[in-house]
């Protein structure tokens, strides 16, 4: 029960009950309604923010961040694979197949470079999870790089092993007389005796003793360059340019077999042995020219004779003898 309260009136000089008034009631009621509501809502934000309350929506969004990060982890872990493969890839390249074809290293620096300049990153910043999303699609856009260098590098040595195989083709790289169809090793490369003057002079080439109409094989693959007897001494020769700075001259034919323009592949017949020109005796006269200086054509007999062979064709050609021509 409501406790009623009194106050002395000394005009009347008596007790009169004290009458609330209406608006300092409503006054008192609205601001406790007020601060009860203002202290709920902050109660409630407080609420949410604690990991003690969690709606449905929270919960799911928890799951998919979590599961999020389950796949960035999986993905890194596979970046991981590809980069070990990727550097043995770079290994392979960098110290066989470079090597191999005579061509410069790719540095690391320039391999694992990342991208400078303006920030890539910049619309990824600003999350919860930021530094895991950045550090991730930094490493994809690392090794992307990487991969399209080493692509790059693959279509190199590609370009490099298609070369080599014509370089390997063109050089002359077989005897141009067979040896069951030698009599001898005439004269090799260096000074030797002049036939006809007997005064020593360097002579150019090397000296194939056979008889009239033996073949003569190109030693390498290229274009005939000439087939005629103009140039004086040689009589009817013939000029193969091999391409890589490779000429090959065949001296004191018989006869042609090819003409000039002809393309000529190693083994095939271009001629035959004869003697004619400044020549002492059926033979071939053989030279080798690199970069348009002649150069002993024993350094390239690999092609078609075993080591025996060649240490015999050897010792035949480095004596000091009288050359045929």
């Amino acid at each position: 029960m409501k406790k009623v309260k009194y106050y002395f009136d000394p005009e009347s000089l008596a007790y009169k009950k004290i009458s609330p008034k209406k608006r300092r009631s409503f006054a008192y009621i609205s601001l406790f309604l007020l601060s009860s509501a203002l202290f709920g809502t902050l109660a409630f934000i407080a609420l949410l923010n604690t990991p003690y309350f969690e709606t449905p929506k929270d919960r799911l969004q928890a799951r998919e961040i979590d599961n999020m990060k389950i796949r960035y982890a999986i993905l890194n872990k596979k970046m991981d694979q590809i980069d070990e493969v990727l550097a043995g890839i770079e290994e392979r390249d960098n110290n066989i197949y470079r090597v191999y074809f005579n061509t410069s290293a790719i540095p690391d620096e320039q391999r694992k470079a990342g991208f400078g300049g303006v920030n890539r990153y910049k619309e990824l910043e600003g999350y919860n999870n930021s530094e895991l999303v950045i550090n991730t699609t930094k490493r994809v856009d690392v090794l992307s790089k990487e991969l399209v260098i080493q692509s790059k590098s693959l279509d190199e040595i590609m370009k490099l092993a298609k070369e080599k195989n014509k370089l390997l083709s063109a050089i002359p790289a077989i005897q141009p007389v067979r040896n069951e169809n030698l009599r001898a090793v005439a004269s090799g490369f260096g000074y030797r005796s002049d036939p006809f003057t007997k005064v020593r002079k360097f002579h150019a080439g090397m000296d194939f003793s056979s008889k009239t109409g033996t073949p003569i094989y190109a030693t390498g693959d290229g274009v005939v360059e000439r087939a005629d007897n103009t140039v004086s001494g040689y009589g009817n020769h013939i000029v193969i340019r091999h391409g890589y700075g490779y000429e090959t001259l065949y001296g004191h034919l018989s006869k042609y077999k090819v003409r000039a323009g002809a393309r000529v592949k190693r083994g095939d017949i271009i001629g035959y042995v004869g003697s004619t020109g400044r020549s002492e005796a059926p033979h071939l006269h053989y030279e080798v020219h690199k970069n348009g200086e002649v150069v002993n054509p024993l350094n390239f007999y690999y092609g078609n004779i075993s080591a025996a062979e060649y240490v015999a064709i050897s010792k035949l050609a480095n004596q000091e003898n009288q050359s045929l021509d």
